[in-house]
């Protein structure tokens, strides 16, 4: 058996590299910070703002290089942080998402006799004797650990039904590095708490928290066993996706051993092609796959970049698609709790109808937005928001003039900044999750829209919830823009910019009119909503009577509104 020196970085730091690694994370983060104040509270204060705004692009690009070098030369959860930050195309710049994007391919892989060394003190016998054959060359290369291709013994492969494994064995030594990782980063929260501009948004120390219960588990190989066991069970006989068996018997903490689903990397698309697979097909797939997880069953995969997720070909598929998605690594898993889940939901049936102030009540239910905030100004930025950009795809917003961003960012900056926004703690993975699959789904197809996929699955929460949220069914599926009705929303569209100022209105005649429109519109909206509710309950009642009839008898007050109301104030 190959000796392996103790005191080898690579193998198990000592003391003082333990020392010089936690140094080295917080005299970056100190330094980065410092440059981040200068530049972005003190200049603007003192009447430089513009300068800031010039030399931003150049100063994130040079943060997202040295980040790089710092990640890979590190490794551990700095190559975790990294490709955190990669995929925060929603809120990060280009500059920074770019640079370290490749991240997720360029750990360096440990020396296999470091590897030999670990596996067999898990298993308890030699690699020749669990096996009957190991692939030294490993497949993939990960920050916490590494993947080598292998084949089950004889008695084993009877056993598990399986020939080809992959196995799964930690970095020697990881325990301790992710020790001093989590250290530097509890160190780094506690100077952010400090920081109001963003300790009034984020608990960063809870967030640290969070992200180091995922990394504590990750590290845990018979947790990620469980995990995708779990998985399995949520999409039991669905034939979008599969999931590689466990072979238990050659399982520990520290070692994991699974049947070899190795297929075609979901994101390379001529490899696609020459299987007669179109990257267009599978974008929408994917991401109805994940909406699952996030919107209905709130145990999600978060950690679906590329690397992580196969399209398997299926010969003779009785769906007629010809192909599957397949998930592997189950060590970052998220859970959402059903109060989540419900205001996840408002928002997305929000968001699919362009409903700013569906979209501002679905954050306060989700605690993003104090209950105390005013959101009055708020909402009619979502509202702007909608109009001008809701529905563009991610190659579309691509093509937008920057200056109209800058202009609209400018114009509800200071609005939104106003607001107590927060990020609650159980909040970190679902945006990497849905930050994963957006880009995802871009490098599938560019001219993806993600709404395309948002909308028909808004559209099939409102049919499948029924009486478990009968509440949203009447106040906001019913009067979601683009759903139910067209022509009111377009009046109640015009009415909304006189509310907003953006119509000015100084005519006593002109008011009087507005007022008899509005007054049109709303018994409008009344007679719709009494039909709505009437048909509703007609179709619930032969499933759930009562459900039934408390929606037929709703319907008579909006009725009574729709006859009597245009009497009122004449």
């Amino acid at each position: 058996m190959p000796s392996v020196r103790r005191d080898s970085p690579s193998v198990n730091p000592g003391a003082g590299d333990t020392r010089a690694r936690y140094r080295r994370i917080l005299r970056f983060a100190g330094w980065n910070l410092a440059v981040t104040w200068f530049y972005e509270l003190l200049l603007p204060r003192i009447g430089l703002a513009k300068v800031a705004e010039r030399t931003r692009a150049k100063r994130m690009t040079r943060f997202a290089q040295r980040f790089h070098v710092l990640a890979v030369d590190l490794g551990g959860l700095m190559i975790k942080v990294g490709q955190f930050l990669s995929s925060r195309l929603d809120v990060l710049p280009p500059e920074i998402t770019s640079e370290l994007e490749g991240l997720q391919d360029e750990v360096p892989p440990v020396p296999f006799a470091a590897i030999r060394v670990l596996a067999e003190a898990e298993l308890g016998m030699t690699l020749e004797r669990a096996f009957s054959w190991v692939d030294e060359t490993p497949v993939a290369a990960a920050s916490l650990g590494q993947a080598h291709r292998a084949t089950l013994a004889p008695l084993d492969a009877a056993d598990t039904g399986l020939h080809g494994v992959v196995i799964k064995v930690q970095r020697p030594g990881i325990d301790t590095i992710v020790d001093v990782d989590l250290a530097a980063l509890r160190k780094v929260g506690g100077w952010l708490s400090h920081v109001r501009l963003v300790s009034d948004r984020v608990d960063a120390p809870a967030l640290v928290e969070e992200f180091a219960q995922t990394s504590l588990e990750e590290i845990d190989y018979l947790h990620e066993a469980a995990s995708s066991v779990r998985f399995a069970e949520e999409f039991a006989g669905d034939d979008r996706v599969s999931v590689p068996d466990v072979v238990w018997e050659r399982s520990t903490r520290r070692v994991l051993t699974l049947e070899d689903v190795t297929a075609i990397k979901i994101t390379d698309t001529d490899a696609l092609a020459l299987a007669g697979i179109d990257p267009n097909d599978v974008a929408p797939v994917f991401a109805a796959v994940m909406f699952d997880q996030l919107f209905s069953s709130g145990f999600f995969h978060a950690d679906p970049h590329p690397g992580n997720i196969f399209v398997t070909p299926v010969p003779d598929d009785p769906s007629g698609r010809g192909w599957k998605l397949t998930f592997i690594d189950f060590g970052m898993m998220g859970e959402v709790p059903p109060t989540t889940r419900a205001g996840l939901r408002k928002m997305l049936i929000a968001a699919a109808s362009r409903d700013g102030s569906g979209m501002v009540n679905a954050a306060r239910d989700l605690g993003v937005l104090l209950p105390s905030a005013e959101t009055t100004e708020l909402e009619k930025a979502m509202k702007q928001l909608f109009a001008r950009f809701g529905g563009m795809g991610f190659a579309e917003l691509r093509e937008v003039d920057p200056r109209e961003f800058r202009d609209f960012a400018i114009q509800f900056g200071d609005v939104v900044r106003a607001l107590p926004f927060q990020l609650p703690e159980n909040f970190l993975l679902i945006i990497r999750a849905m930050s994963l699959t957006s880009g995802v789904c871009s490098s599938l197809n560019p001219a993806f829209n993600l709404w395309d996929s948002v909308e028909p699955y808004a559209s099939q929460l409102i049919r499948d919830e029924g009486g478990n949220v009968v509440q949203d069914f009447g106040k906001q599926a019913l009067e979601n823009a683009g759903i139910a009705w067209r022509l009111p929303k377009r009046l109640d569209g015009l009415v909304t910019r006189f509310e907003d100022g953006t119509v000015a209105v100084s005519s006593p005649g002109l008011e009087r009119r507005v007022v008899r429109l509005e007054r049109t519109v709303t018994r409008a909206v009344s007679a719709l909503l009494f039909g709505a509710l009437l048909i509703a309950g007609a179709v619930l009642r032969a499933d759930d009577a009562v459900l039934g009839a408390v929606l037929m008898i709703g319907s008579v007050l909006p009725l009574l509104h729709a006859l009597f109301s245009g009497r009122v104030g004449r």
